[in-house]
């Protein structure tokens, strides 16, 4: 657990988009920098699906975190000038109320009895915390992968609280061959004997449905590109340890697994199960009839797009259209593009492409 880690306890209801509610639910978050005297500084982050609200190491936690080299004094994202606010998903099992959270009304964890979570969900989550702190408008809203949902959800269920908006390798809604993929990954998990419909003991999780899950997750991150340059046909340095013909010969084969066993016992299965389908069920076009009606609620200033072309999680030419939606519109947004190798992952992977864009559009605002 991150020292750094805050948490807003919400007292009541929290009404869900898709109906059902939580009861008291939390909200963890972290923050870095100063909000100036007037609470027009504030910079909020929602994140992909998987990583926590720790994006950066700070005093309180020197730990690095998932942005370590976006984030902080003279970075990119620079905390001499902004006050930067990172929130954990609701949903997620890093500190705010998900599906491994107790139910205050059953003592027990909610487990397979979680309401069907939305991305609105989430991005009402991170209203919630700007509100804590007295922010009425912020200065940028950033969401990279589901994160950039998440923020389109915000702009619109939220209209008029951002000066302006970062959307990083994210659409407007999750193409077929994304949805097949997570789809896929889901029932995976679902198949595993301890899956036991969600009710399984925390001491035997479904492992064997969480690695192979992880392991077609890795495949959609990162780029065949990559990793015909990476691996090629390399094979492993060792033989095989036992009578199994069929284990690890490759090099590719072994990067996978050792992936796969690093998220086994990081992630909740419910709670992931439990984004992984939010992503799938949100659409734009949802809020008006249309993305071309969406886009009309969405009252940034200034909005920037970054895409890269090998990516196979979200597919370049969904911010290809997210920036023609915008210009449309009449909004003043710009698309940079990127020709990272690393594909989906490289808003993480391939720092010395992202930091020079991001800095220069948030020197603009």
């Amino acid at each position: 657990m991150s020292k750094a880690r805050k948490y807003l306890n919400i007292r009541g209801n929290f009404d869900l988009y898709r109906g059902g509610k939580l009861q008291d639910p939390s909200i963890a978050y972290e923050t870095w920098g100063s909000l100036n005297q007037e609470k027009t500084n504030a910079i909020l982050i929602f994140t992909g699906l998987s990583p926590s609200a720790h994006a950066a190491s700070s005093p309180d936690d020197s730990s690095a975190g998932w942005w370590e080299d976006m984030i902080g004094p003279d970075h990119a994202i620079d905390t001499n000038k902004f006050f930067v606010i990172c929130v954990n998903s609701l949903g997620s099992c890093f500190g705010s109320t998900g599906a491994n959270s107790i139910n205050p009304s059953t003592g027990k964890k909610y487990k397979s009895t979680f309401p069907v979570l939305s991305l609105e969900d989430v991005a009402k989550g991170g209203y919630e915390v700007i509100k804590y702190h007295g922010i009425s408008k912020l200065a940028c809203l950033i969401g990279p992968s589901m994160g950039g949902m998440t923020a389109l959800a915000f702009e619109v269920v939220f209209s008029g609280l951002t000066k302006s908006c970062l959307l990083i390798s994210t659409c407007a809604r999750a193409a077929s061959m994304s949805i097949a993929i997570r789809s896929i990954q889901r029932e995976i998990i679902r198949s595993d004997p301890n899956w036991k419909a969600g009710e399984y003991d925390d001491k035997n999780l479904p492992i064997s449905g969480i690695r192979l899950a992880r392991k077609i997750g890795m495949l959609s991150y990162r780029s065949s590109f990559e990793f015909q340059k990476r691996f090629g046909r390399e094979r492993v340095s060792i033989g095989h340890e036992s009578d199994d013909l069929l284990s690890l010969d490759f090099e590719v084969e072994s990067y996978l697994d050792y992936h796969a066993r690093q998220f086994i016992g990081q992630f909740d299965p419910n709670c992931y199960l439990s984004l992984s389908r939010a992503s799938d069920l949100f659409d734009l076009a949802d809020h008006g009839g249309s993305l071309e009606a969406a886009m009309n609620l969405i009252r940034s200033d200034k909005i920037l797009v970054i895409g890269v072309r090998k990516d196979q999680l979200f597919p370049y030419w969904q911010q290809e259209e997210l920036y023609n939606l915008f210009k449309e519109a009449g909004k003043e947004v710009s698309l940079i593009t990127l020709d990272c190798k690393q594909g989906h992952d490289s808003f993480l992977a391939s720092m010395d492409d992202f930091r020079p864009p991001i800095a220069k559009f948030l020197s603009s605002i």
